[in-house]
């Protein structure tokens, strides 16, 4: 006897809560354009600290997750990339995830708050750009 499969009723009613809408993907962000803004945020995350007069664990941080971001942006566009597009998604969200820490350490440890909020903000855009971004490439590019 073989299996018995309900994907035909489930699916059926999956149809059925989406009458009327149209589905999308979240994933608007094309890759260059992606890697655009990351190159023009990277300095002026490494130029904030020097701005807004952050102490030198912010400083230290925000020059870091800089120098990384514009790293990992200039060696998107070619084909001979350093890090794949798959990784360099994953490496989007280890930044993202390290700029938050080192915000919430610099504002528990030295009670800098301002300092806080943008190394916060900055991991939570970071996130929010890698989540919109399409990470695929045209083939032979």
């Amino acid at each position: 006897m073989g299996l018995v499969s309900v994907t035909g009723l489930t699916h059926a009613s999956h149809i059925r809560s989406y009458r009327g809408r149209q589905m999308s993907t979240l994933r608007t962000i094309p890759l260059w354009l992606h890697a655009g803004v990351e190159t023009f945020a990277a300095p002026a995350i490494m130029a904030a600290p020097f701005f807004f007069g952050f102490g030198p664990a912010a400083s230290v941080i925000c020059v870091i997750t800089g120098a990384l971001l514009l790293g990992l942006a200039l060696q998107v566009p070619g084909p001979e990339r350093s890090v794949s597009i798959s990784a360099h998604s994953t490496f989007d969200y280890a930044l993202a995830i390290f700029a938050v820490a080192g915000g919430l350490a610099v504002g528990l440890l030295s009670g800098a708050w301002g300092a806080t909020i943008f190394l916060v903000g900055i991991g939570a855009a970071l996130a929010a750009l890698t989540a919109s971004t399409r990470f695929s490439m045209p083939r032979g590019a």
